[in-house]
Parts: C-alpha cells; structure tokens; sequence
C-alpha cells in the first residue's frame, strides 16, 4: 500500500519538554520505531508539524539584533531540513540499510487573494502584554489579537493550492525510497500578482490540509493522522466520552468539533474520503500499525 503519515507535533516536542536537539531527537527515534514496521512493506510518506522549531528559530534570530529575524518561509525550510535529517537518521537506524531516504523541502502555493489575508487568526510566537505588542505591531508591520489575558502576533492560513514538488516526490516512491515531505503545511509561497515570480509568503499553512492534500495527488490508499490521543471523541473530556470508531464524511460532519481540537484533522480526513473514496484515520502514534490496518484510532471511509 501506499501511505501518507502525518506525524503531530508531540512525536518530536511535547508540551512542557524543553526544546533541545537531544529532546526531539529522542522523540523522533521512538516515532520511528512505529514507522519502521509500516515502512517494511508499504511505500511511505511522511509529513510532520514544525511550530515549535519554527518558534524557537524566531526567537533566537530576534536575539541578533544586527538584522531582523528570517521570514516563516525561510524558517519552514530550515526546520524541514532539520526534522528530515532527524526522522531518516533515526528511522535508517531501524530499517535495513539498503531502504533509501529522501527529504525533500516542499513549496506549496497559496492564492495571495484568499481571504484569509483580511483576516489573520494563526497565532505563533510568543506572548506579550499590550503595550509591548502594540508596539511591536507598529515597528513589525505585525496584526496582533489577545489571546486570553495576553497579547500574540497572528498571521494568516490561507488554503493550499499546490504542491510544487509532487513529481519527484512520485518518482522516489516509485524507486521505493522513504519521503519526508510537506513538513509544517510545506514552505508557503506565491506567485506575484501579474507575474509568474514565485515568492515566499508571511503565513502558516495548516499542515493537515496540505498533508490530506499531498496524500490525494499521490493517491495514496490510507491516509493517516498520528496524534496523542486514541481516537476522535464525543464529549472528550467529560464522563460521557465515546470514541468514534467507524464512520464517514457524512456520519461525523455533524459534530460541529471546536477548531482549537479535532476539528481541522476531522475536516483534512473527511476531504481526503470525499476526494479520492480511499480510506483515512485518525489515532496514536503508539497504535500506528493498528491504526493503518483499521483495527484502531477513528477509520473514516466513504459514505455509501
């Protein structure tokens, strides 16, 4: 089979871990522990989250006050080629030396007239009271929102349109190699108005988005969406949780899942079924094995 994994953010940094090399390197080798029996006898994509190294990069180039910090595409690049490194390092410790890697740093299109650009709401970076952010806002040229009683920057998410290396990231799987590819919703670029100049762009593309994106035009048989927790839920957090077990687009696109939770990841796999009528799922990385052959974590399929 052909599989697209989508790695959350907690297989390589979870909340509260400090975020050093050693930190994430350590995740990563226990994520690719779960990938190796998956890769054995499957082609293997793997796409990954990137906001915290991206956050990290920011801060440290803030710290250098000789030139202003990278742009968000410049630093997607950069923590790509770091977590590619990492996961072909670790998971090619694990496989038999003769599976080839590749990471390939992915450009993916956004519309510079999508309208999500009136509209920032992708918090990053860190938090400020507000009268430090106002003023940040003024010198930066940042859009600042409160996020509860403090103050962040935001940017915008506009949708993907296209995913600039998907040919050779075809032509590698054909010749059986591993990919690392997409990472953090892939480097955002755009075509300048008029023109057919490719830019980079100040926004953060939702990764599950681009993943059940890349996941459609490979045509992939399963896609799937590794996260910390066994399934999606109804009523998650209270006493009346129920995972949902198998379902389709139709049967959990009433829900109505909170965007702060399950809900993009719900809305990227419901995508992906409805597009291409291949199976997705949802579940934990430890069950991810489990999860690809449909035993485990949420299984949607298509609607009858």
């Amino acid at each position: 089979m052909r599989i697209v994994v989508a790695l959350g953010g907690n297989a390589l940094l979870q909340r509260g871990q400090p975020m050093t090399a050693e930190q994430q390197r350590a995740n990563v080798r226990i994520a690719s522990e779960q990938l190796a029996p998956v890769a054995m006898d499957n082609e293997l994509v793997i796409s990954h989250g990137n906001g915290p190294q991206v956050g990290l990069l920011a801060l440290q180039g803030a710290a250098y006050k000789d030139v202003e910090t990278y742009p968000l595409d410049v630093l997607g690049a950069q923590t790509e080629g770091m977590i590619g490194y990492m996961i072909e390092q670790e998971l090619g410790n694990i496989l038999p030396v003769e599976r080839p890697f590749a990471t390939i740093l992915t450009m993916v299109e956004v519309d510079p007239d999508d309208p999500a650009f009136d509209d920032p709401t992708k918090f990053i970076g860190p938090v400020y009271d507000r009268e430090t952010a106002q003023q940040l806002a003024a010198e930066k040229g940042w859009a600042i929102k409160q996020d509860g009683d403090k103050w962040r920057r935001v940017v915008a998410s506009p949708l993907p349109k296209r995913i600039f290396e998907i040919r050779p990231i075809q032509w590698l799987l054909e010749r059986g190699a591993v990919v690392v590819c997409t990472g953090g919703g892939g480097i955002p670029t755009m075509y300048e108005k008029g023109t057919r100049r490719l830019i980079g762009a100040e926004v953060v593309i939702d990764k599950d988005r681009a993943s059940a994106m890349l996941a459609a035009q490979l045509d992939a048989d399963v896609f799937v969406m590794a996260t910390d927790v066994a399934a999606v839920y109804t009523g998650f957090g209270t006493p009346d949780q129920t995972a949902i077990g198998h379902t389709t687009p139709s049967g959990i696109a009433d829900l109505n899942l909170p965007a702060g939770s399950m809900g993009p990841k719900v809305e990227a796999a419901a995508g992906f079924v409805r597009e291409t009528g291949k199976r997705a799922a949802i579940g934990t990385l430890a069950d991810l094995r489990e999860v690809v052959a449909g035993t485990k974590g949420t299984q949607l399929e298509p609607d009858a």
